[in-house]
């Protein structure tokens, strides 16, 4: 998923939040020597939601921005259940007190974007992290080359243990500081790549080192929601990770660009074998979203088709104009 602006906001909503539960849904904040020093005991305690799993499975929403894009947001909590936005506390997008006004009293769940298998150079913690973390710029030995088309943005060895360590024990709390309930894991489509791939190679290493680096998130956070997108081959959906089934970290996934603007046969079979699983998160059915392109606000016909297209196969669909250029919040019709 990319941003229009590098300013990076989703809404998803829909089968993700709802409910694991009633009562305040959100992870607890850490303290803030917690965030900077990465404890993780302390860390770990504030993972306090009910439980894992999005009991709801539409309707769901994507939008690149801050919050006065999305708009009303008390109408975007009434609409969706299930809010993924980017939290980054640098970013500005989106105050705590308006993370809190888009759970909806615990009815919604929000997640936060959070790119796993890339750095945007617009991030703090790309040229600057405290001690004992390793800024990405100055992390060298984990770069893998520029992300192809996006000159801000630098692929990352997800097997390189200082990257491991920044993401899970200082990027993240500093999301669950925000008040969110989970992850939207970007960019792990790393892991399919080569170890020859020109765009982002990929070796064994690597590529287990993300499966791994998703079990260490886990297990900071048990019961975080955490969803990836895309990265839906059988190297992750067969994947292992400490003797673990990957896929069982996981609490549902997404993928770009299923139905439209052209349709994907390959895309369409993976997360068919993924539904095919059956598993249950938290007791709750596995979450499968579909993100889909159709143009402009006024291809509503395209919008139904892509709908119903995405229900017949039981998948949660949701339309954007533009891969990297939803700046606005979309109320389509059902």
């Amino acid at each position: 998923m990319k941003l229009f602006n590098r300013n990076l906001l989703v809404l998803g909503v829909g089968a993700l939040l709802a409910g694991c539960g009633g009562g305040n849904a959100g992870l607890a904040v850490p303290s803030a020597s917690a965030v900077e020093t990465g404890d993780e005991a302390t860390v770990t305690a504030a993972a306090s939601t009910p439980g894992r799993g999005f009991p709801v499975g539409a309707p769901w929403a994507s939008c690149y921005g801050p919050s006065d894009k999305v708009g009303d947001l008390k109408k975007a909590a009434s609409a969706f259940r299930i809010i993924n936005i980017d939290a980054d506390p640098d970013g500005g997008n989106f105050t705590t007190a308006q993370i809190q006004q888009l759970k909806n009293n615990g009815q919604n769940r929000v997640i936060s974007y959070l790119n796993i298998g890339s750095c945007e150079s617009f991030r703090s913690y790309w040229s600057k992290a405290p001690a004992p973390y390793v800024a990405a710029k100055n992390n060298r030995k984990a770069w893998l080359g520029l992300y192809d088309g996006y000159p801000d943005e630098t692929w990352m060895d997800l097997s390189n243990a200082d990257y491991q360590n920044l993401i899970v024990n200082y990027v993240a709390p500093r999301l669950v500081a925000q008040g969110v309930d989970g992850f939207f894991l970007d960019n792990m489509e790393l892991v399919e790549h080569g170890p020859k791939d020109k765009n982002g190679p990929c070796s064994a290493a690597c590529r287990q080192g993300g499966l791994d680096l998703i079990a260490k998130l886990r297990r900071k956070y048990p019961r975080a929601l955490i969803v990836m997108q895309n990265a839906t081959s059988d190297v992750t959906r067969l994947g292992k990770t400490g003797g673990v089934a990957f896929p069982t970290l996981l609490d549902g996934i997404s993928h770009e660009e299923v139905f439209a603007p052209v349709a994907d046969a390959q895309a369409q079979t993976e997360l068919k074998a993924w539904k095919a699983m059956n598993l249950l998160p938290g007791g709750q059915a596995f979450w499968i979203g579909t993100e889909d392109y159709v143009g402009r606000a006024s291809s509503t016909a395209l919008q139904k088709k892509v709908y119903a297209q995405s229900r017949a196969m039981g998948f949660s669909p949701y339309c954007a104009d533009e891969s990297g250029k939803q700046q606005t919040f979309f109320y389509w019709p059902n």
